[in-house]
């Protein structure tokens, strides 16, 4: 009888990661290669190319994107630190410091976090005394994710900056592969007493670990299990950036070729609904490829005696309170704390400014509510996340005639909401997307007795009650989290310009991602 065929090269000295048998110790320490082993994906590209993207401008996107074909005959001819090299120089040559690591915090670990593999990580996580990560890709990209996400330390490719150390020259010092890995695993474990256990998907992993006491390798598996969110150590609920899916070559490539026409089509459907009828573009939408579907009874128009409705709703897109007045069938009015002279010149409907005075605002919501229905966000910034931030509570003190409304927009490749980007340009991307659309649902108004006025309720548990009545509607999840909260995690500030007198009740929100 024939013996069996050898393994495969570079193969047979691990055993697989499902021989892994976490009942052993309860305390471990472990080093793990990142792409391939705790992510299902073994290509970094779209990590790099949503940083030149983001960071850098369309033009470095799609350079990145056509040197991919090199890219990949350097990994499979020459090596893997050849293409690193040439990734690290084209993604990253001349950026700002400051706009990668904006980048790695409030959109990649997103993308990370939604491809991280169930198997392995049980296993990372379960090693719980210390973890390390040891990634060919360049530290400054992967930190944030790693530390905030894996609860592990990171040691990744370095790279040159230039400028101060303001800008990145696109060079590296070194790839952290083969050899170097061991040595970084080697100095950060300097004590002597190695990892228990090693994790890695290839070749240029071994030499790492086989300095650890017990090492798996990991099977390639794209689509492997992935590991739930709530698994992990942090969640997501702020991210920033325009693309709606992790873009792998043919999803970047998309992307970038649909752009220009995709522009064309959303000044298309822009321009062409401002001049039909209010009580029409409900069906014009339709017929661009808009879908809107509304659900629930809208309040009635307001009449001579019966003045219009205030209609709190969350807040997903800047188009929440055009995309409600279309859903009406009618004008509506949108009140914010703050608005722009450009906002007001060309929004398709009328927006009113509050000035956190009460008296003030209260006798102004009783005028424009004469006049008819008024819209209102309380989250104060938009949440792509199915999570809605604390609502305001100031428009419970301004009328008892409050309508919860329930929104969910519908975005396939673009995001139509950004933190660090050209905010005008937000419903241009929305409508950007090949099929947008949107979900209304209106309920019914709040009773008497669940008001400030009729029912002697506070105005935060006024607030509470509509956020919690929405939430149940949408399957979100309610959080305390604020519009400062939001900033502060994707850009850095407040988000505000405060004012004298200003109320500032943010301190005691919880901290999400």
């Amino acid at each position: 009888m024939a013996a069996p065929p050898p393994p495969p090269p570079g193969r047979a000295r691990f055993p697989p990661v499902h021989a892994y048998d976490a009942s052993l110790r309860p305390h471990r320490t472990a080093a793990a290669d990142l792409d391939g082993t705790l992510l299902a994906s073994s290509s970094a590209f779209p990590y790099y190319f949503l940083v030149a993207l983001e960071a850098g401008s369309c033009a470095r996107a799609l350079a990145l994107l056509l040197a991919a074909p090199l890219l990949l005959l350097l990994y499979t001819a020459v090596s893997e630190a050849a293409a690193i090299a040439l990734l690290a120089l084209v993604t990253f040559a001349g950026l700002r410091v400051s706009d990668v690591e904006a980048v790695a915090r409030g959109v990649l670990p997103r993308h990370y976090a939604a491809g991280v593999r169930a198997d392995t990580w049980a296993v990372f996580r379960g090693c719980a005394a210390r973890r390390v990560v040891v990634t060919a890709s360049p530290a400054v990209m992967v930190g944030e994710f790693v530390r905030e996400f894996l609860g592990a330390e990171v040691a990744g490719t370095d790279l040159e900056t230039c400028a101060g150390g303001t800008r990145f020259t696109g060079r590296i010092r070194a790839a952290l592969v083969g050899e170097r890995k061991r040595e970084v695993v080697q100095r950060l474990f300097a004590g002597g007493d190695m990892p228990d256990v090693g994790l890695g998907d290839r070749e240029s992993d071994h030499d790492f670990m086989a300095i650890c006491k017990e090492a798996y390798m990991v099977p390639p598996d794209r689509r492997a299990p992935r590991a739930a969110a709530d698994s992990l150590l942090s969640r997501a609920i702020f991210h920033d950036g325009r693309l709606v899916r992790r873009p792998d070559p043919a999803q970047a490539l998309f992307a970038l070729a649909y752009l220009p026409f995709g522009f064309l089509l959303a000044l298309f459907r822009v321009f062409f609904n401002l001049m039909i009828p209010a009580r029409l573009v409900r069906h014009t939408y339709r017929l661009t490829g808009i879908r809107l579907a509304v659900r629930g009874t809208p309040p009635p128009a307001p009449r001579p005696g019966a003045p219009g409705s205030l209609l709190v709703c969350n807040h997903r897109t800047a188009l929440d309170p055009i995309i409600i007045s279309v859903a009406l069938g009618r004008p509506v009015t949108c009140v914010t704390y703050s608005v722009s002279r450009l906002s007001t010149a060309v929004a398709p409907i009328r927006a009113v400014a509050l000035t956190r005075d009460r008296r003030a605002d209260a006798a102004r919501m009783a005028a424009l509510l004469a006049e008819g229905d008024v819209v209102v966000c309380p989250e104060g910034t938009t949440c792509r996340e199915p999570a809605l931030l604390r609502f305001s509570a100031l428009f419970a003190e301004l009328t008892d005639r409050v309508v919860p409304v329930a929104l969910e927009a519908r975005q396939g490749t673009y995001y139509g909401s950004t933190a660090r980007g050209w905010k005008w340009l937000d419903p241009y991307f929305f409508y950007m997307n090949p099929r947008p659309g949107y979900e209304v649902t209106f309920m019914p108004a709040l009773r008497p007795e669940e008001t400030c006025g009729g029912g002697g309720r506070s105005a935060v548990d006024v607030a509470n009650h509509v956020q919690r009545v929405i939430a149940k509607e949408l399957g979100f999840e309610c959080t305390t989290l604020t519009r400062k909260d939001k900033y502060m995690k994707l850009a850095g500030n407040d988000g505000t310009v405060r004012k004298a007198g200003a109320r500032d009740d943010d301190d005691a929100a919880k901290k999400f991602a």
